[in-house]
């Protein structure tokens, strides 16, 4: 069954490496939007801390998941020349996202009456769209795809 997948990933990367990267985008997220959700919870259910407060935490976390991924998985960039750099600009975009995904999820909950999850949820998704062009373009320039 590993072996299906295998060779089915490597056709699909081969044929469409557009979609294939767009593809490997979602997975690597969603990974970390895995990982941002479940600490949300954790942090905020089990621990009690103030949901604001639970999501800074879990993005910060989540950042660390999401950079090696789209690094080395989805821009399949696998250079160590100029990787703190490379850290540096998407810490920067990171810390943009991680303001407007505060501002989105505080609207939802406060403003729209949206459950902090189903918020963060949305905001993940809205995040997202942007972040793929400017990972793109301004972090991970690699001409493979």
């Amino acid at each position: 069954m590993i072996q299906i997948v295998k060779d089915a990933y490597v056709s699909l990367t081969g044929r469409y490496p557009v979609p294939a990267k767009i593809l490997r985008f979602l997975i690597s997220g969603g990974t970390s939007a895995a990982v941002d959700l479940g600490l949300l919870y954790i942090f905020t259910d089990i621990f009690g801390i103030w949901y604001l407060t639970s999501t800074v935490f879990a993005f910060i976390i989540a950042f660390f998941v999401s950079f090696g991924l789209q690094k080395f998985w989805t821009f399949r960039d696998h250079s160590r020349d100029g990787m703190s750099a490379q850290a540096g600009v998407y810490f920067v975009i990171a810390g943009c996202n991680l303001a407007l995904n505060t501002l989105l999820v505080y609207a939802f909950v406060d403003h729209l009456g949206f459950h902090y999850l189903l918020a963060q949820i949305v905001a993940s998704l809205l995040i997202a769209c942007e972040s793929y062009f400017i990972y793109q373009r301004f972090v991970f320039r690699s001409t493979t795809v």
